[in-house]
């Protein structure tokens, strides 16, 4: 499992170093490039992409809203989303992207929301669940499902980290 572990950290901050590159060449007086939206990795996305010297120039912030009441305070979750589909879900995961990208004016801007374990989940929901979504400036966002099952609480995070960074070197190559 350590192995696995250090595996994905690596692959982490590979892909944070891309992003942060990739945003560099598009860097211009729009200013900057991408955002993120956190819930299950709790900062984890953002903590990997400041650790890159240039970080600055192309990374706008990340709004970690882990509950649902920062959900909708911070990024403007709509309460009916979250009823009718929870946190946990496509449709929250989409606002969350699209929330990003209005609280930080960036181009593009990736969410996470899931269930890390090792309690909370459902049979319809089992730890492990995350959501993901993509928004660009056009206003759409794409939302994918991943799911980490079997895995520790932190590995899960970890997984979750390393596919929202794959998420954001996928738009960022669209809108280049």
């Amino acid at each position: 499992m350590k192995k696995l572990s250090l595996k994905i950290r690596r692959d982490v901050m590979s892909y944070a170093l891309r992003a942060v590159r990739i945003g560099s060449e598009m860097k211009d007086r729009r200013g900057h490039v991408f955002a993120f939206a956190e819930s299950c990795t709790g900062g984890l996305v953002a903590s990997s992409v400041t650790s890159i010297p240039g970080a600055a120039d192309v990374f706008c912030g990340s709004a970690v809203t882990y509950s649902n009441e920062a959900k909708m305070d911070i990024l403007g979750i709509s309460e009916n989303t979250l009823r009718n589909f929870g946190a946990v879900s496509g449709e929250c995961a989409a606002e969350m992207a699209r929330g990003a990208l209005r609280l930080f004016g960036s181009r593009a801007a990736v969410s996470i929301t899931g269930i890390a374990g090792p309690g909370g989940g459902s049979d319809e929901k089992p730890v492990g669940t995350v959501w993901f979504a993509s928004a660009v400036l056009d206003g759409k966002a794409r939302a994918v499902k991943s799911l980490f099952s079997g895995q520790p609480r932190n590995t899960v995070r970890l997984l979750a980290a390393r596919r929202a960074l794959l998420l954001l070197l996928k738009e960022l190559e669209n809108i280049r």
